[in-house]
């Protein structure tokens, strides 16, 4: 079994860091920029890329996602549910909430270039990205989800506590975790904390 780590928008592979060390054991963490290097940057095109990245392994995926990185990991499990062992939803929405979709580029608009140098991404590709992702909707799909899954978010991740519950409800045999102290980048705020539920669930 291959375990797949996902970051979200904003991040690195080197953002899950903390998690593999505590972990002790081998995961791999794709950095979502690489496979589109060279093509517009929306969500199409790097759901792709994903896929391309997942059908290079010839084994069935645990994979886990924070973020964006757990939007196509649901994506993921939602179209090949044979590759998928089971799967972990950090901090992830089901439904894309258009309002702060629309609040988040606004907020981008104002930061500097500099500020995005380091993340794969730059200012004009995270405004793309998110108005390409404004309609996406998995609400249909959550009952298809058979895999072992898991949901956790932040304590203090307010904007997508709503969604955790509602995944919970609709995805069969799901679990939610709530990790008191952390925000919405739990692998950043709460590394080992999430390593811990990684490894108990993936044992």
């Amino acid at each position: 079994m291959r375990n797949v780590l996902v970051h979200g928008l904003g991040q690195n592979s080197s953002s899950w860091d903390k998690v593999r060390e505590y972990l002790g054991f081998d995961c791999c963490c794709p950095n979502l920029s690489e496979p589109i290097a060279g093509k517009t940057v929306n969500y199409s095109n790097l759901y792709e890329g994903f896929v391309k990245y997942c059908g290079g392994f010839p084994e069935r995926l645990n994979i886990c996602g924070l973020s964006l990185g757990g939007i196509l990991a649901l994506n993921y499990a939602v179209d090949f549910p044979d590759r998928v062992s089971s799967l972990v939803l950090v901090g992830t929405q089901y439904r894309m909430p258009k309002a702060l979709l629309k609040f988040q580029n606004l907020i981008f608009r104002f930061m500097p270039n500099s500020s995005f140098k380091d993340i794969g991404f730059g200012k004009t590709d995270f405004i793309g990205l998110s108005k390409s992702m404004m309609d996406l909707n998995f609400s249909e799909e959550l009952e298809k989800i058979t895999c072992p899954t898991m949901v956790i978010v932040g304590a203090k991740d307010k904007p997508n506590r709503k969604a955790a519950v509602e995944m919970t409800d609709k995805i069969r045999g799901c679990e939610l975790k709530v990790i008191n102290g952390a925000g919405h980048e739990v692998n950043v705020d709460s590394p080992q904390e999430l390593a811990d539920l990684l490894s108990g669930f993936w044992a």
